[in-house]
């Protein structure tokens, strides 16, 4: 792959994170590290995330719009967001079909949405992508946009197997260098992509109900909820 080519499929920028701008391709990296089975988890993660049917959602770091548009057959309205134009023209060309799914640039730390619009957020795949200083900002603005008693899912890479291991410690060293990330340059590079280094960000910005989940074969999940009572 020549340098043109490789600068087209990601770019990064210090205050944005790493943008995905080649959505066919990061589809096909994807459906090749789940072995197939990202449908299967897009809807093992709708189950866990639990909205109810009139749910607000907003997906964080969307990309090709894969489990927004799950998620949309199941509640009342999906918004995905994701810094990279290119995601969200794919997403929102795929999504047509969809009246109550709808797709707009904006990042993480940023999210253009106003206080207390959700009832679920997710972000999957995507925390990794964002600077490492602007990490914090983001689980603040997830918690900000969640009503009371909303819930949030995070959702990273977890390898369950060796073979699986030394493919996302390659991803995750390319990453690292792309990014000049200090989190991933030093020390095991899986340490970088582990969700689970989340939890006590997710404490120390109000969220409650911590927990984690393991889905086979390569995904690890955090789920919280926002303290207070639903409207419903």
């Amino acid at each position: 792959m020549s340098g043109n080519e490789h600068q087209s499929a990601t770019d990064s920028h210090p205050d944005v994170g790493v943008l995905l701008t080649q959505p066919r391709r990061y589809r096909a990296l994807k459906a090749a590290l789940l072995l197939g089975r990202a449908n299967r988890l897009n809807a093992r993660l709708a189950e866990l995330a639990r909205p109810a049917a009139g749910a607000e959602v907003v997906d964080v770091g969307c990309g090709p719009g894969d489990l927004a548009r799950v998620l949309a057959r199941r509640v009342g309205r999906v918004t995905g967001v994701d810094p990279s134009p290119q995601m969200i023209d794919y997403a929102t060309a795929r999504s047509h079909d969809l009246a109550n799914c709808r797709f707009e640039v904006g990042t993480a730390q940023d999210l253009p949405l106003p206080d207390a619009s959700a009832d679920l957020v997710t972000s999957t795949f995507a925390m990794h992508h964002i600077p490492a200083s602007h990490r914090a900002d983001a689980i603040a603005q997830m918690f900000r946009v969640l009503r009371p008693g909303g819930r949030l899912l995070l959702a990273d890479t977890l390898p369950t197997d060796p073979l699986l291991s030394t493919v996302v410690r390659v991803m995750a060293r390319f990453a690292a260098h792309r990014t000049h990330d200090a989190d991933h340059d030093h020390g095991d590079p899986l340490a970088g992509i582990d969700i689970r280094r989340y939890r006590d960000d997710l404490r120390a910005n109000g969220f409650e109900s911590v927990e984690f989940v393991a889905v086979r074969p390569a995904t690890a999940v955090l789920l919280a909820n926002k303290p207070g009572e639903t409207a419903a």
